[in-house]
């Protein structure tokens, strides 16, 4: 969809998939020709030398029109979301609420301001020994970015999602690839998207939205010229193919990829002792809900070895004995999961502590809930066991003492989250733990569970390498809007040809660093 319209694209046709029954799915669409690609590409540059540097008053007005276009058409979004994913409708309407609310919430940010963190030091002509020129500098968005949507997250993290959101909002027009799972959700959202560009008379290279596979037409799309900054959200094997494009390219470019975590849950003594029907009732219910197709899924879960712990195992059994077997969001999904169980299950070491019962019929994109259950001492020989499966599953390590869980904290990889069950005593007694998760997690959780990530401001969703490309970034609230943005400096610039945000009478009323102090006077009236 370019300009609003949809192409036939190269003349390739695909289908989507109802993955309760295996069923394909009409209409069927087109991925896009290379001469749709260049179309999109040069129309979003044209593009971007009038959106970018268009009032955050009219960004937010284009925001909250988008916002309001999806509420307009919820009972048919979701009921086609939900043919599409087979998530459910209680579950699709919440996503549908958080996409709206965050397109709200970065229409705010546009709308204010003073996210463009603007920096003022005037000019010093007695300074001695050297004067000093008037230096002024702000946030520019970059250009061009290419979002791919994600299959998990059909709404939120796709179309109309967070990395197009944070993108437009800072002034970026947008390309997305959008996921070949849903194609029929993905046209319906770009069509409120496309439909808020012409009503709000903004140029049409500001949107465009093309489908095809990620090996040829993603590469494209990345390697183009005119793109200048990519998001995605999906597998650490094509998030660190996108990278690597992105650096291997003539002119790098800024590459934000969400792609693989375990989040693992830590129970202090306390809790464990007190809490242990109850912190393994969440845990099931984290570990499973959306059939485990959450980045934020806990797969890894540290127990000590003691009767408190075995009894918070036994009840998380009963759990999963008595769980549901929900299909997946499609069958290449539901393979890999089988896949992946099928190694744990076969490691040295590993135990199967509890499986759902898989009735004799089920659809090729079932996922039988499971835990498994290894030793401290076995992680460390086999380093394997800490990856994530995708899916409803989970792995409980048991620990000996405090030394053998700190070693075990080190040895992890970059996670989006971490999470502690303990009293204030227990947090206390760990805060060593509390160190070594800092440097591990992008967010800490304590007496919660880590799926469920809520937009505000303070929201980090982001973490080291593997959880995330760049771990100075969050793909999730609104410090996402930094991803898309450069700094630009204006040296002894005359007042009349400075930006807005820049100038000493501060017309915008936003927040400014002026002289090392924030405030929202006048530069005159600064001290």
């Amino acid at each position: 969809m370019i300009q609003g319209e949809p192409r036939q694209g190269n003349g390739t046709a695909f289908n989507s998939t109802d993955p309760s029954t295996g069923a394909r799915l009409s209409p069927a669409y087109h991925y896009a020709s290379v001469q749709d690609l260049e179309l999109a590409a040069g129309l979003a540059e044209e593009a971007f030398a009038t959106y970018g540097k268009l009032p955050g008053k009219e960004r937010a007005r284009f925001l909250r029109h988008i916002a309001t276009g999806l509420e307009s058409i919820a009972a048919e979004l979701v009921e086609q979301v939900n043919l599409e994913t087979a998530l459910g409708e209680a579950r699709l309407k919440g996503e549908l609420a958080r996409t709206v609310n965050q397109l709200r919430l970065f229409a705010e940010v546009a709308e204010e301001g003073s996210w463009v963190d603007a920096r003022i030091d005037p000019a010093q002509p007695d300074r001695q020994p050297l004067p000093r020129a008037d230096i002024r500098s702000m946030l520019h968005p970059i250009g061009p970015i290419a979002v791919f949507g994600s299959s998990n997250f059909p709404l939120a993290f796709s179309v109309a999602g967070g990395d197009t959101a944070s993108a437009l909002a800072a002034g970026n027009p947008v390309i997305v690839k959008a996921h070949s799972a849903h194609p029929a959700t993905s046209e319906m959202a770009g069509q409120v998207v496309c439909r808020s560009v012409r009503e709000c008379g903004l140029p049409p290279g500001v949107f465009a939205i093309i489908f095809g596979p990620g090996t040829q037409l993603g590469t494209a799309l990345v390697k183009h010229p005119k793109v200048k900054g990519v998001g995605f959200t999906g597998s650490r094997t094509a998030g660190r193919q996108l990278m690597d494009l992105c650096a291997a390219r003539p002119e790098p470019i800024p590459c934000f990829t969400e792609m693989s975590s375990v989040n693992p849950v830590f129970v202090l003594p306390e809790a464990l002792r007190t809490r242990s029907a109850e912190i393994a009732k969440g845990l099931f219910g984290s570990f499973t809900l959306g059939v485990g197709q959450f980045c934020t899924k806990p797969g890894m879960v540290f127990l000590p070895r003691n009767e408190h712990a075995g009894a918070l195992v036994e009840e998380l059994k009963g759990h999963v004995q008595r769980a549901a077997i929900p299909p997946m969001l499609t069958p290449g999904i539901s393979r890999s999961y089988r896949e992946g169980v099928a190694q744990r299950q076969g490691a040295s070491g590993v135990e199967t502590v509890a499986a759902a019962e898989a009735p004799d019929t089920v659809a090729d994109t079932y996922a039988v809930p499971i835990v498994f259950q290894v030793n401290g001492s076995d992680l460390v020989r086999n380093p394997h066991l800490a990856g994530e499966i995708f899916g409803p599953t989970t792995l409980v390590i048991r620990y000996e003492n405090i030394e053998e869980l700190m070693a075990l904290a080190r040895g992890l990889e970059g996670q989006l989250t971490a999470t502690l069950h303990g009293t204030e005593a227990d947090i206390a007694q760990f805060a060593g733990l509390v160190s070594v998760l800092e440097r591990k997690a992008g967010r800490l959780i304590v007496n919660g569970f880590p799926t469920g990530v809520e937009v505000c401001h303070a929201m980090v969703h982001g973490g080291p390498y593997p959880a995330t490309s760049d771990n100075r970034f969050t793909s999730v609230g609104t410090l996402a809007i930094y991803r898309y943005v450069r700094p630009v400096c204006y040296q002894n610039f005359p007042q009349a040809a400075l930006p807005e945000a820049l100038k000493d009478s501060n017309p915008l009323g936003i927040w400014r660093l002026v002289n090392g102090k924030f405030t929202r006077a006048e530069v005159a009236d600064a001290s």
